[in-house]
């Protein structure tokens, strides 16, 4: 079956609702997800949104924190635009009804993260994403010129490799025509052909064993435009948020949001000792790679699992009021944090790397634009600072908007465009080929290509990754596809890129810590 649509948005989180329902003034939507519509990154975001709202808070020191938490390797010009056009982008969700938390004086209660030197967070309770996510839902489904179709699963997007075309620059280089997705009610392969594609398609924290990040996020996206021939950078950036709830054999990690810290939470060994002045001055505030890094040489340096998070000298009448869930979520599995303290270890979090899009969101493939994790702007340079991502998202997908749109009357479809071919395939007979296949790969990634890394760790990696993507491509050119087979495909594009990347990268920065550099030239050594 083949669709015609003006405007395809892969993805349903803040980036892909939010440009839909500017793009929907001037055409068709039609949102492809491959799960439930609801399920996202975004969804699980509890933080909040970082921006300028009051004094003494000022967009200088926003840029500045976050120019310090990217070590060197932010896009200054970037994060003027992000920060300077931020406040203007949150107005927009809250038209659209999102509701972040008020003190009794009527002004927005903002709260404080890792890096961040002021008080500029906006939040709702403990769970900001689940309810942006469930406002923008809300206008989607209101709109007359919205589709958002579920368990639709994108598998590649339509270019002039699939008509045989040779591409160059002279050519006018690779060009979006839409994408061939799996429709998972009725087994088929679908043709959606787009003027405008947008990918915000989400991380891909399932490249670990330990991950905040639900089952969904596995770089699909990502892969999609590198196997399209388009630009990936920055994928050795990989965020471990320092506190995830340490319960195991639960998958995905619940998050103890960096806020807790900024209440006034404190990092302790299990023995009790404040251990964070030790690796920086902003003791528990510090950004999230120096944190993550503490954590891990602590517990390695323990033998045991976790270190811990101490509120029990909180106000609990106001830890209740701004941290519902996580208190909720704590005394269901039996800790009262207001009298134990909370066990917690380092999680994949957030990908700072991506599809490589300019000041408005495009992509070097024509037609096809980026937006939210997925896309790497230039705003984190080596490591995001806390909860600058959903402004991001906002701000990226807006400006993608206002490009997109300006050209889509100047577009047409490709009329030649050719089925999915999936002659000589057959159903797999045994799943545990695909299965065995991702939990190998995650846990080489885990071991190998985590928190700290080292040449032959590096290395190690990626032999074994040779190995598995011969196996996986094998079994790709046989078999009929399927989301399990799909993902762990994307899953060792995605884990090639980072482990590449790491490999090539000659110095320490941000997230990115190889123990075999010389600590005299690395410009963050813990």
């Amino acid at each position: 079956m083949q669709q015609r649509v003006d405007f395809l948005v892969i993805g349903s989180g803040i980036a892909g609702l939010s440009y839909a329902l500017k793009a929907a003034e001037f055409g068709k939507v039609m949102i492809i997800t491959k799960a439930n519509e609801d399920e996202t990154n975004t969804k699980y975001a509890q933080g909040g949104i970082a921006a300028v709202t009051y004094a003494p808070d000022s967009v200088e020191k926003h840029i500045e924190d976050t120019l310090i938490a990217g070590d060197g390797l932010c896009d200054e010009k970037i994060v003027r635009i992000v920060i300077e056009e931020g406040m203007e982008r949150i107005q927009d969700m809250i038209r659209w009804g999102a509701d972040f938390d008020k003190d009794e004086t009527g002004k927005y209660d903002l709260a404080r993260e890792g890096g961040h030197s002021e008080y500029r967070v906006l939040h709702h309770k403990d769970n900001t994403g689940f309810e942006i996510e469930r406002k923008l839902l809300m206008q989607i489904h209101q709109h007359p010129n919205i589709e958002l179709h579920t368990h639709l699963f994108a598998l590649d997007l339509i270019t002039q490799h699939h008509l045989g075309e040779e591409v160059t620059r002279s050519t006018g280089g690779i060009e979006c025509f839409g994408v061939y997705v799996l429709n998972l009610k009725t087994k088929k392969v679908d043709t959606i052909l787009s003027k405008i594609t947008l990918m915000a398609s989400g991380g891909a924290g399932q490249l670990y064993k330990t991950t905040t990040n639900p089952l969904i996020a596995t770089g699909d996206g990502v892969a999609m435009v590198y196997r399209a021939k388009g630009t990936v950078n920055d994928m050795e950036f990989i965020q471990f948020h320092p506190t995830a709830l340490y319960n195991p054999g639960e998958s995905p990690c619940f998050l103890i949001t960096e806020a807790v810290r900024g209440f006034g939470g404190i990092l302790r060994t299990v023995d009790g000792y404040d251990f964070m002045p030790d690796y920086d001055e902003r003791g528990s505030l510090a950004s999230r790679d120096i944190v993550a890094r503490a954590i891990d040489n602590e517990i390695k340096k323990s033998g045991g699992e976790f270190v811990y998070l101490d509120c029990t000298h909180l106000d609990p009448q106001k830890f209740a009021e701004h941290f519902p869930n996580i208190l909720r979520k704590c005394k269901s599995i039996g800790i009262d944090p207001f009298t134990n303290y909370i066990p917690v270890v380092p999680a994949a979090h957030y990908m700072c790397g991506g599809i490589r899009v300019d000041e408005y969101g495009a992509s070097d493939i024509k037609n096809l634009y980026a937006a939210g994790e997925c896309a790497c702007t230039g705003l984190h340079g080596a490591n995001r600072l806390a909860s600058n991502s959903l402004l991001e998202a906002l701000v990226f997908s807006h400006r993608a908007y206002e490009q997109s749109v300006k050209k889509i009357s100047d577009i047409r479809y490709r009329e030649d465009i050719p089925d999915w071919n999936a002659d000589g395939t057959t159903e797999p007979k045994e799943m545990i080929l695909i299965t065995g296949n991702r939990r190998e790969l995650q846990a080489l990634m885990s071991n190998y290509v985590g928190i700290v890394r080292s040449n032959v760790r590096m290395k190690r990696a990626m032999d074994r990754l040779r190995i598995i993507y011969g196996e996986t491509e094998a079994l790709y050119e046989r078999t009929v596809v399927s989301p399990a087979l799909c993902e762990l495909r994307n899953l060792i594009n995605l884990s090639y890129l980072v482990v590449k990347a790491a490999m090539q990268r000659t110095e320490n920065r941000g997230l990115h810590y190889n123990s075999d550099l010389d600590a005299n030239k690395s410009s963050r050594i813990d």
